[in-house]
């Protein structure tokens, strides 16, 4: 088990021991964490190490022997907890994504909420990783890949409904990212 799980190579060791058999979850990990580190600019320089390694666990909560709640951010969370990682890393998974939109969908706000959320420019670009990222790794702008969630979705579903009322909060992390990665000297 790495025992750096808040470094890029201990976050990637652990990712790739539960997300390879699924397939297109573990190409969008890749992508993600790589568009990460393409985004580290928008971040401090002693944040860029974490922000890749939330990117590379972002989704671990997928894999079936984490599955508890079926909620995969508050899994992965969990499980990250009781491997002991560093409680902002476990928090920036717990809420990857507007991942409180889904919680609330799902009656599991009183969960999540044990982890706080921190409005940070880690959570933006992690946020900006995620969501221009397709689900087997393609890039894609912010409007394409949330499209193509709520086509993948089915319409009154859970996800569906989480990201049709979250779409303005993701939109807003993906812009200050972007306008982060605009206005850092070359």
């Amino acid at each position: 088990m790495p025992s750096a799980l808040d470094t890029p190579q201990g976050a990637a060791e652990l990712a790739e021991s539960l997300l390879p058999p699924l397939g297109n979850r573990w190409l969008h990990t890749q992508a993600v964490a790589a568009r990460a580190g393409e985004a580290a600019a928008a971040v401090s320089e002693a944040d860029r190490d974490l922000l890749v390694a939330a990117a590379w666990l972002h989704d671990i909560g997928y894999a079936p022997e984490l599955r508890d709640t079926g909620f995969h951010p508050l899994d992965g969370a969990r499980h990250l907890e009781s491997l002991g990682a560093p409680a902002r890393l476990v928090r920036l998974v717990a809420h990857h994504s507007g991942a409180v939109y889904e919680a609330e969908q799902r009656g599991l706000s009183a969960e999540l909420a044990a982890y706080e959320r921190e409005e940070s420019p880690v959570l933006d670009a992690l946020i900006f990783a995620d969501m221009t990222t397709g689900p087997a790794g393609q890039s894609f702008d912010f409007e394409t890949r949330i499209d193509e969630i709520l086509v993948r979705y089915e319409p009154g579903s859970e996800v569906h409904n989480a990201i049709s009322k979250a779409r303005p909060y993701l939109r807003g992390a993906v812009e200050r990212t972007l306008d982060r990665m605009a206005h850092q000297p070359m």
